[in-house]
């Protein structure tokens, strides 16, 4: 596969997996296609001419024509120089990070808007979520914004090693796996899924290592409730929303991490908050695009905490 085939195919895994649906991300594409056009000529050189095809800010190349033709590929969660290193001495021919680097970083922000219509899905009134995602958006945006986003970009060009970021492309992949695995076996009670995801492979494996499963808020003896998977969207959403999803009869939230302020918002609103490891999660969406990949010849070589799992 070339540079852009592997890209190409990691964006259109994400959107068939994205939780707000293909149609939604559809009108999205042609909402922001439109805004495009209005633009006057001398704007349309900063526009981010991508986002007309790829709805995913934090999903990107960061370094490549596209036409490189890629046998060994280097994956991990995080990449950095270092990383970037190793897999250039082992002869990779194209290394992808999970977590976002140089402008798919700097986009992450932008992509907090697929939380917007998810909370709404999840019965949160649309005007509450979009002035409350607003703030946090915003605040996310000035933390990366000061951020050395390029670094580990530009030592990849130094190393001229194809590098790519695939970021909510692949967490729409664990959110929409996890939410179909819970909606078919209906755990009742917390510890029930607890049980159920220990089936899962990649938890399995973060059990063992040290790094799995753990209740935040909550009681595993307690029932789960309405049970929501948050684990797409960029970062995370605002601490406000706890209450937002309570009144909204959610009992449990599944997430890949909380901060304190969201854990304590969980508890003073009576939401049970259970994270399922980060790493294993983040795994299980980058292995759903990397099965696809592999079985079109590509090696894949995981490394960087990246739990590599086949479903083929």
């Amino acid at each position: 596969m070339r540079l852009k085939d592997i890209y190409e195919k990691a964006v259109e895994i994400g959107i068939k997996n994205d939780p707000r649906g293909v149609e939604f991300v559809k009108k999205e594409l042609e909402r922001k296609r439109k805004e495009f056009e209005k633009l006057p000529d001398s704007k349309k050189e900063f526009f981010d001419i991508e986002s007309l095809n790829n709805p995913y800010g934090d999903t990107r190349i960061l370094f490549g024509k596209g036409d490189e033709e890629i046998k060994r590929l280097f994956t991990g969660i995080d990449v950095d120089t270092g990383e970037l290193m190793l897999a250039k001495n082992l002869n990779a021919d194209l290394v992808v990070s999970h977590h976002p680097r140089g402008i798919g970083l700097l986009n992450l922000y932008e992509v907090m808007k697929v939380q917007e219509e998810i909370n709404h899905i999840w019965g949160v009134p649309i005007n509450i979520v979009e002035k409350l995602m607003g703030k946090r958006a915003s605040e996310v945006e000035r933390s990366v914004h000061a951020s050395n986003a390029y670094r580990a970009v530009d030592s990849a060009k130094l190393l001229n090693l194809p590098f790519m970021c695939c970021h909510t492309a692949a967490d729409n992949c664990v959110t929409t796996f996890l939410t179909n695995l819970i909606e078919k076996e209906k755990p009742e009670y917390i510890k029930d899924l607890m049980d159920l995801l220990l089936t899962v492979p990649e938890y399995k494996e973060a059990e063992k290592m040290g790094f799995g499963l753990k209740m935040y808020a909550g009681n595993k003896e307690s029932k789960a409730g309405k049970i929501v998977v948050d684990m797409t969207g960029g970062a995370e959403g605002a601490k406000e929303m706890m209450k937002r999803l309570s009144d909204a009869g959610v009992g449990t939230i599944l997430g890949m991490h909380f901060s304190e302020e969201h854990r304590k918002e969980a508890e003073k609103n009576y939401i049970n908050l259970l994270v399922a490891s980060h790493m294993a999660s983040d795994s299980i969406g980058m292995n759903i695009i990397l099965d696809e990949i592999e079985k079109s010849g590509v090696e894949i070589i995981p490394f960087s905490g990246l739990i590599r799992v086949r479903r083929y």
